[in-house]
This record gives C-alpha cells, sequence and structure tokens, in this order.
C-alpha cells in the first residue's frame, strides 16, 4: 500500500509540476531529458534530450541532443503520426514514452529508434532520412507490440510464407540488406530491409499498411503477409484499423 501511494505521488507531482531531468530518470531511466509534451489527447508523454546521453549496461547506446527548430518540426510529424494510436491502444502495446534526440546509434551502429516495451518507452532519431521518417515511426512502434505480443508474431508460421530457398539473415546488423526504397515489383518483400530477419519483415509490412505506402497486387507472399499483420493486430484490438 505505501508502495502504491508513492508511486500515486511521484506520478501526481511529475504532471503537475515542471519535472526536472532527475525525476525524469526516475521514470524511464534516461539521462539528460526535459519534457517537451505531456498534454496529447492520448496520453502520451514526449521529452527531448538537453544533453547528449548514454544509455546500455555497455553505455553503447548514444544519442545527442537537438535544436529547438529541429524539435519543434519533427514534433509535429510524430505527433501526428502517433495521434492515430488511441490511448487505448497504446496502453495495450505499453507504450507511454517518446524521447526524442539525434544521431541514435548502438555500439557504433546508426539507428531510427529504440523501442523498450518494459521500459514504456520509444526513442526516435530526428536525424534519420527525412524520405522515410514517417514510416520509421510506425515501423519502431511495431517493435514495442512485437516485443509484448511474441506469442502472436509468430516467426517461424512467418517463414513459411516465403520461398522454401530463401533465408533469413542471423541479426538485422548482419546484413548488408539495408535500403529503406519500396520496391517497385515486391516479390514477398516491400524493401531490401525486410529480407534482414523476420521481426524487420513484419515490421516493414506494418509500416507499409500503416502509411498507406504500397498497393494491392498479385504477390501472394506478401499478401499473406499482409493478412497475418492485419489478423494479429485485430487480435490484440478488434477495433484497430489500418
Amino acid at each position: 500500500m505505501f508502495m502504491r501511494i508513492f508511486k500515486l505521488i511521484l506520478i501526481s507531482f511529475f504532471l503537475i509540476t515542471s519535472a526536472n531531468s532527475n525525476s525524469i530518470y526516475n521514470i524511464i531511466k534516461i539521462p539528460n531529458l526535459e519534457i517537451y509534451e505531456l498534454k496529447t489527447t492520448n496520453k502520451l508523454k514526449y521529452f527531448y534530450a538537453t544533453k547528449p546521453f548514454r544509455l546500455g549496461v555497455q553505455k553503447n547506446i548514444v544519442c545527442k541532443n537537438s535544436n529547438r527548430k529541429t524539435y519543434d518540426k519533427k514534433y509535429q510529424i510524430i505527433s501526428k503520426n502517433l495521434n492515430r494510436y488511441s490511448k487505448e491502444f497504446l496502453r495495450k502495446i505499453n507504450l507511454k514514452y517518446i524521447v526524442m534526440c539525434e544521431n541514435l546509434s548502438i555500439s557504433g551502429i546508426n539507428t531510427a529508434g529504440i523501442p523498450d516495451h518494459l521500459m514504456k518507452t520509444l526513442i526516435i532519431d530526428l536525424k534519420f532520412n527525412d524520405k522515410y521518417f514517417e514510416r520509421v515511426i510506425h515501423h519502431e512502434l511495431f517493435h514495442i507490440i512485437n516485443d509484448g505480443f511474441k506469442d502472436l508474431f509468430d516467426e517461424d508460421e512467418w517463414r513459411k510464407f516465403n520461398e522454401p530457398n530463401f533465408k533469413y539473415a542471423d541479426c538485422s546488423t548482419c546484413s548488408k540488406k539495408l535500403g529503406l526504397d519500396t520496391y517497385k515489383n515486391t516479390n514477398g518483400f516491400f524493401t531490401e530491409y525486410s529480407m534482414t530477419i523476420p521481426s524487420e519483415d513484419m515490421a516493414e509490412v506494418y509500416s507499409h499498411l500503416i502509411t498507406g505506402n504500397y498497393k494491392i497486387s498479385d504477390d501472394k507472399i506478401l499478401n499473406k503477409k499482409i493478412k497475418f499483420i492485419k489478423d494479429k493486430l485485430n487480435e490484440i484490438d478488434n477495433t484497430f484499423v489500418f
């Protein structure tokens, strides 16, 4: 009971005051952040980096602070895309906090975002290629979904959709197939990056569906993947609309 009351007091303090970086750190364990926006229709809380920060046991996750103009511009894009998700859906997938920074990397490898299902947090790199930026928001959000519903998004079942001789890489960074341009002739995959590992393939299918960046075709493999993603999202939330 005491811990519950303490947690409520902490959350109340966080919501009604201009929380400093220490109080934010106590909640999501990321240093050097300040509040950007708390009052949103779907209850997402937005933070921005005021200084570079490092995360992880080996401090191998790095991201830098940006400038106010970039924060303001990219917040409009991010919030527009994330506003399509209801607070009920976000609660189901366990996403509550959005962190904005730039030049995000893991062990020196640049990455568009880092989802953390357990901490209810999604870190987004504001400097990621503008051409793909909106699609990437949903791609990274799918990883939050996937992490919370591993049993639903069965990778063995997914692999069976592909041609028998096709094999994914051992990890997403173990492959040179990093292209994000959408194929004109899909042949089972939306992008080159889709061919890295099953979870990235799923995320690419999901992000194309959400952004409407695809055309109905006679690609039997891709159509099976599309149906799989739609069916699983419907199991999570039967009111979900692509």
